[in-house]
C-alpha cells in the first residue's frame, strides 16, 4: 500500500487551504516572507515557497566540523544517509534510497551513485551518474544546499537528490583565516581561506591540506584541495563568474571483513586488499565560467561552461589501471517573468550538455604493486548527457503556488576496445526519459507552508556497471544489453516551518515529509559488485522529520529522524546469477520479491542537545547521539548489518573572540564515539565469500578526539 496516493496529496493541500483561511491576517503579506534561498533548484528560490524538501547548512555550522568528508554535515539532514567508510573523503551517500548500491568491490571506492553533487553549481557528477568527492572539502564551503526530492525534472540523470556545495563568500568585507584541525590516528588538516571585495563583486581562495594515518591498517590518506574564484558585474546588466577547483587525492582501501575478522580485530585490513595495496590516486581540476545577463527587468539569460581534466590511477582487483578523462559541458537557461491578472509566472527553459571521454589502460601489477609492463586491456569510455527542460513557477496568489516542469534526457555511452591482438571493436547504448514534475505549495501564516509534488526520475547505470554478465556468447558485447536505466515516480507531501518564536521563550523550525517512490529496473550489484543486473520493481517509502529549537536561556537542540521501508516488489533471479550468500539457490531460479532492498537502514536518527554558557553565550557545549538501524547486505536477506548508536561531545566557541583590527580566534573540541563502541559503519553489498563467509563489514571509527582553532579576520 502506498504511503502517498494521489488522493492523500490532494486532501492534504485542501486541508491546509482551510487552515490558511483561518490564520491569515491583513498584515500577513508576501513582504514578510523569510528570505532563506537556495540555487540547487536551477532558479534561486525561497525554501518556504518551493514544493520540495530542502535543507540548507550555513558556514556557521560547518566551521565546527572536521569537514574531511560530507558525513558529519549531512547526518543532520533528514532523509540522507552519509556513512564514512574509512574516516576520509570516501563516503557512502544515500538520499531516499537513491545511491544505495554505491558500495562494493568494483570501482566504488570514493564514489557514489544516484545523487547529483554540485560544486558552486558545476557538476561533480559525471554524465554516467558517478560522483567522486576528490574536490570537495567542507573547510572551504560557505554553505551546503540539499534537495531531498527527486530533481530529475531539472537536473536529469542521477538526481534522486541534489547536494550543492557553495564556496563563494557572501561577506562584503575582506577576510582571511587559518584553521588547523588535529585528531586521533594522525589526522592533520590545515585550511586557509581568504576573500576580498572587488567592485560590487568579490574574489576568494581556499586551500586545504589533509593527511591521515588511518585507524585501520592500510587506510591512510592524503589530499590537497584548492578552490578559488571571482565574481562581479562586468557591465550594467551582466555578471561574470570564474571558478577554479583542483585536487590531488591519494587514499588506500582496507576493504571489508568477515564477521570472524571483525570480532577478532576490527583494525585489520582485508588480506587481499593489503597484499595488492589497493588504492586510488586521483589528480584533477576544473575551470568553470558563468555569465548572467539581464535583457530587461523581466527577461534574463544565464550560461555556464566548464572543462574538467582528470588523471586517475588505481590498483584494483589485481590490475593497475590508468584513466585519462576529459569532462566538459555547459548550459544555457532563459528566464521570463510574466504577470497576468493576479497570476505571476517565472518560466525557465534550459539546455544542458555534458560529455566525458578518455582511455583506460589495464596493466599487470608489479612485484611492488606498481604498474607492470604487460598491457592486458586498452579501451575507451565515452558518455554524453543531453537534457532539455522547462519549468514554470506560478504564483496563483500571495499564498498558493504551482510548480510545473518536465525534462527530456538522452544518456549515451560509446565504448571502444583497442587490444592489439584483436580488431578494434565499438559498442554504444542510449537511454532516454521524459521526467515530469507537478508541485503545489501553500503558505500557512508567515513562516510555514504545506506542499505536495509528484515527479519522475531517471538513473542510467554507471559506466563501470555496464560490463556484460559472465557467459555471454562470443564475441561478448562491450555494454550489457540486458541492463536498463532505473526509472521512478515519486509522490511526496510535506510541511515545513522556518524559525518562529513560541510563547516568547523558544524559537522552533521543523520539516516533515512523507514520500513513496515506485521504482522500475532497480539496479543490483552481484558477484561482489563485478557485475550488475536489473530487479523488475522496487518500492521505497519513508517519513522524515527535522526539528531545531533554541530557548531564550541558551538551551538548544535538534532532532533528525528518518523512517523508511524499502522492498523488492518483483525480483526473480535466473539460474545464471550466483549469490554465494544463498547457496541453496545457486544454479536455480530464486524469487526475492518481498525482500528488503539492500543497503538501506529502516531507521536513521541524529539527536543533539546543548547549552550556551551563561554570561558568554558564544561558548557552547553539546552532545549528539547518532543511530543507524540494521539492514541487509545481500538480496537474499541472509546477511544482516547490525544497528549501532554512538555519542559525540563537542565544546565550541561558535562566535570568534575579537581583538584589534577585526582579528580573532574561534575553535572547537569534539570527542567522537565517546563510549568507544565497536560497530559496523558501512558494508559491501552482495559480497564475496572469504573462507566460506561473506566479506561485508567495514568497521566504524573508534573513539577519537578532534581539535581545531581558527585564527584570522573571521566572519
Amino acid at each position: 500500500m502506498r504511503i502517498l496516493p494521489i488522493g492523500c496529496v490532494i486532501a492534504t493541500a485542501l486541508a491546509a487551504s482551510r487552515v490558511s483561511a483561518q490564520t491569515v491576517t491583513t498584515r500577513d503579506t508576501a513582504a514578510s516572507l523569510p528570505t532563506v534561498t537556495v540555487t540547487a533548484t536551477r532558479t534561486p528560490a525561497s525554501i518556504l515557497t518551493t514544493p520540495l524538501a530542502i535543507t540548507k547548512i550555513t558556514a556557521r555550522d560547518l566551521r565546527s566540523m572536521n569537514g574531511y568528508g560530507l558525513e558529519e554535515a549531512l547526518s543532520k539532514v533528514p532523509g540522507v544517509i552519509a556513512q564514512s567508510r574509512y574516516g576520509t573523503s570516501d563516503v557512502r551517500l544515500i538520499i531516499r534510497g537513491f545511491g544505495a548500491r554505491g558500495a562494493g568491490d568494483r570501482s566504488n571506492a570514493g564514489t557514489s551513485r544516484g545523487v547529483r553533487v554540485l560544486l558552486d553549481g558545476f557538476p561533480e557528477t559525471e554524465p554516467d551518474g558517478r560522483t567522486a568527492f576528490d574536490q570537495i572539502d567542507l573547510a572551504a564551503a560557505q554553505a551546503v544546499e540539499v534537495v531531498r526530492s527527486n530533481a530529475s525534472s531539472v537536473w536529469g540523470n542521477a538526481a534522486g537528490g541534489v547536494i550543492n556545495i557553495l564556496t563563494m563568500p557572501t561577506s562584503r568585507t575582506s577576510n582571511i583565516d587559518v584553521q588547523p584541525i588535529f585528531g586521533g590516528f594522525g589526522l592533520a588538516r590545515y585550511a586557509v581561506r581568504a576573500s576580498a571585495p572587488i567592485g560590487d563583486g568579490s574574489a576568494w581562495i581556499a586551500f586545504t591540506n589533509s593527511t591521515f594515518d588511518g585507524w585501520r591498517a592500510h587506510s591512510d590518506a592524503r589530499r590537497s584541495v584548492l578552490n578559488a574564484g571571482a565574481s562581479g558585474m562586468v557591465s550594467e546588466h551582466t555578471r561574470l563568474g570564474i571558478f577554479l577547483a583542483a585536487a590531488n587525492n591519494l587514499m588506500r582501501i582496507p576493504g571489508p571483513l568477515t564477521q570472524a575478522q571483525f570480532d577478532a580485530d576490527a583494525r585489520q585490513a582485508n588480506a587481499t586488499y593489503l597484499s595488492r595495496d589497493e588504492r586510488r590516486y586521483n589528480r584533477l581540476g576544473r575551470l568553470g565560467v558563468s555569465i548572467d545577463h539581464d535583457i530587461d527587468t523581466t527577461t534574463s539569460l544565464s550560461s555556464a561552461l566548464y572543462v574538467n581534466p582528470k588523471y586517475l590511477q588505481r590498483s584494483e582487483r589485481g590490475t593497475y589501471r590508468d584513466f585519462t578523462r576529459f569532462h566538459f559541458g555547459g548550459n544555457v537557461i532563459a528566464r521570463k517573468e510574466l504577470v497576468t491578472g493576479d497570476v505571476r509566472s517565472r518560466l525557465s527553459v534550459g539546455v544542458d550538455e555534458a560529455y566525458q571521454d578518455g582511455t583506460i589502460l589495464f596493466y599487470n601489477l608489479s612485484a611492488t604493486n606498481e604498474r607492470g609492463t604487460t598491457l592486458s586491456d586498452n579501451k575507451g569510455e565515452g558518455a554524453n548527457n543531453l537534457g532539455i527542460f522547462a519549468q514554470d513557477e506560478l504564483a496563483l496568489s500571495e499564498r498558493l503556488s504551482l510548480l510545473l516542469g518536465a525534462r527530456y534526457d538522452r544518456i549515451a555511452y560509446y565504448y571502444r576496445s583497442f587490444m592489439p591482438t584483436a580488431p578494434v571493436r565499438f559498442d554504444s547504448r542510449d537511454y532516454t526519459r521524459v521526467s515530469p514534475k507537478l508541485g503545489i505549495n501553500l503558505r500557512v501564516g508567515t513562516t510555514s507552508s504545506v506542499y505536495a509534488n509528484v515527479g519522475g526520475g531517471i538513473e542510467a547505470p554507471a559506466g563501470n556497471e555496464t560490463d556484460p554478465t559472465p557467459g555471454a556468447p562470443a564475441p561478448a558485447p562491450l555494454l550489457n544489453p540486458l541492463l536498463d536505466a532505473i526509472t521512478s515516480t515519486t509522490y511526496e507531501v510535506g510541511y515545513k516551518s522556518l524559525s518562529r518564536l513560541l510563547a516568547g521563550a523558544m524559537s522552533v523550525s521543523y520539516d516533515v515529509a512523507l514520500y513513496d517512490t515506485e521504482v522500475q529496473n532497480e539496479i543490483v550489484p552481484y558477484d561482489g559488485g563485478r557485475y550488475y543486473q536489473t530487479a523488475a520493481k522496487a518500492r521505497r517509502q519513508g517519513a522524515e522529520l527535522g526539528v531545531n529549537a533554541q530557548t531564550s536561556m541558551g538551551i538548544f537542540g535538534s532532532a533528525v529522524l528518518t523512517f523508511s521501508r524499502n522492498e523488492y516488489v518483483n525480483y526473480v533471479v535466473d539460474s545464471t546469477v550466483q549469490f554465494p550468500t544463498d547457496p541453496t539457490k545457486i544454479g536455480k531460479r530464486a524469487d526475492y520479491s518481498g525482500n528488503e532492498v539492500v543497503g538501506i537502514p529502516g531507521l536513521v536518527s541524529n539527536l543533539e542537545v546543548g547549552t550556551e554558557v551563561p554570561g558568554y553565550r558564544a561558548l557552547r557545549f553539546k552532545a549528539a547521539m547518532e543511530h543507524s538501524g540494521e539492514y541487509f547486505a545481500d538480496d537474499a536477506n541472509k546477511v544482516r548489518v547490525p544497528s549501532f548508536t554512538i555519542v559525540n561531545l563537542t565544546a565550541e566557541l561558535r562566535d570568534p573572540i575579537a581583538s584589534a583590527n577585526g582579528f580573532g580566534v574561534r575553535g572547537f573540541i569534539t570527542v567522537h564515539n565517546v563510549a568507544d563502541s565497536k560497530y559496523v559503519g558501512s558494508a559491501f553489498l552482495n559480497p564475496d565469500l572469504v573462507g566460506g563467509a561473506p566479506a561485508v563489514y567495514e568497521p566504524g571509527m573508534p573513539r577519537t578526539v578532534i581539535v581545531s582553532l581558527s585564527v584570522g579576520r573571521l566572519r
